[in-house]
């Protein structure tokens, strides 16, 4: 496609989505979470031109663009092309001289499903249009680089976790990610397990403004916490003591967003304390304690997601199921026994369409690699490909 394009033979590139096992709005408080990059991948295919234009396909949806690397400024138009744009203008900005490139652009990672297809395009993109400008990055730089692009850039005030696994994943793995430090531990998945990602097909219009809601509370409650704890950086310092000794600062609704971070990465640290001794029936009840949290005191669950956990829980072969993501919509994920997991999918599909007139698309999926050129970089590089 890219040559019968653009009458050259590119270097492709790819990056894959993520589903988040569990830690959910916990990144940007400085906390734990505990994604998984998916073997749903994002392409890139990419060739230098002489001059400063980069000329952009995407083949999902049928569009060319063209973007002047010298007229590049922050801000959000709504358009797909936001996130390229992003990720060129912040290298820019930070001093990576970049040439123009011919790009082409293929995902098969389902949009608005709460799987990161954004994350996905912005590493791809960077590691193709760096690669192509000979400059080299490593790939904790690379995740940063493109989480400011979506914050600058598509105006959305993301964590660093989905850029991260999208840099970092190893297959047949976890990955926990201390958000504060971005030290990070790689966790074996057991071999019978698969991920399910079962997206509701519901996607909410309110979902971006929720999102960021939920961040303007997290650090609203920080403000009025930090003077009775003064030690603390982000709501990841604050124990449940403290929240309980000091609730009387906190409205009822901001109390509950508290509990719920606090919460939450006691879950992710005891989550992976179950992984390493291979525990996944304790696994999927902190599973349910997540879910049963972000419905009831993040309020980010909507009818449809609850729904498609409460089916899933009623599974044979099911260990745990959550929602997973921003919330507002999208994916549902569920560990499940691989030996009984396409008789899941397909009972999940008749039920919740059953209950919902919906029929929703669910992927049985495995923890594959992160970003990596194609064919794939070795498991074992952690630098892009020049």
């Amino acid at each position: 496609m890219f040559a019968e394009r653009y009458g050259t033979i590119p270097t492709i590139y790819r990056a894959p989505g993520r589903v988040n096992l569990i830690g959910e709005h916990t990144d940007y408080n400085d906390g734990f979470v505990m994604p998984a990059a998916l073997d749903l991948y994002t392409y890139v295919a990419v060739s230098p031109r002489p001059d400063r234009k980069l000329r952009v396909y995407s083949e999902n949806l049928g569009e060319m663009c063209d973007l002047n690397l010298d007229l590049i400024h922050p801000g959000s138009s709504g358009h797909w092309n936001d996130y390229v744009r992003g990720v060129a203008g912040v290298l820019e900005s930070y001093g990576y001289r970049l040439r123009g490139a011919d790009l082409a652009i293929l995902s098969e990672v389902p949009l608005g499903a709460g799987l990161s297809s954004s994350a996905a395009l912005e590493v791809s993109t960077a590691l193709a249009i760096l690669s192509s400008s000979q400059i080299s990055v490593d790939r904790t730089t690379v995740a940063k680089l493109c989480q400011k692009a979506e914050h600058l850039y598509a105006e959305m005030r993301c964590g660093i976790m989905d850029q991260f696994i999208s840099c970092h994943g190893r297959a047949g793995h976890a990955l926990m990610l201390d958000c504060r430090s971005l030290d990070f531990q790689l966790l074996p998945i057991p071999g019978h397990v698969r991920l399910m990602a079962c997206n509701t097909m519901v996607r909410h219009e309110h979902a971006s403004s929720g999102y960021n809601t939920r961040r303007q509370e997290c650090e609203d409650s920080f403000r009025a916490l930090t003077a009775v704890l003064p030690g603390i950086r982000a709501l990841r310092d604050v124990t449940l003591d403290d929240l309980e000794n000091h609730s009387n600062r906190l409205s009822d609704v901001i109390y509950k967003r508290v509990r719920h971070v606090v919460t939450e990465n006691d879950r992710v640290k005891k989550s992976a304390s179950a992984l390493k001794t291979g525990d996944i029936a304790e696994f999927g009840r902190l599973m349910a304690d997540s879910h049963r949290s972000l419905r009831d005191d993040y309020e980010v669950s909507t009818s449809e997601l609850d729904l498609m956990v409460e089916l899933a829980n009623c599974q044979k072969g099911v260990h745990g199921a959550r929602m997973t993501g921003g919330g507002f919509g999208g994916c549902t994920i569920n560990l499940v026994d691989a030996a009984h997991a396409q008789e899941v999918q397909q009972r999940l599909e008749q039920d919740y369409e059953a209950r919902t007139g919906l029929r929703p698309t669910i992927l049985i999926c495995e923890a594959s690699h992160g970003a990596g050129t194609v064919p794939e970089d070795p498991p074992e590089s952690n630098e892009p490909t020049e």
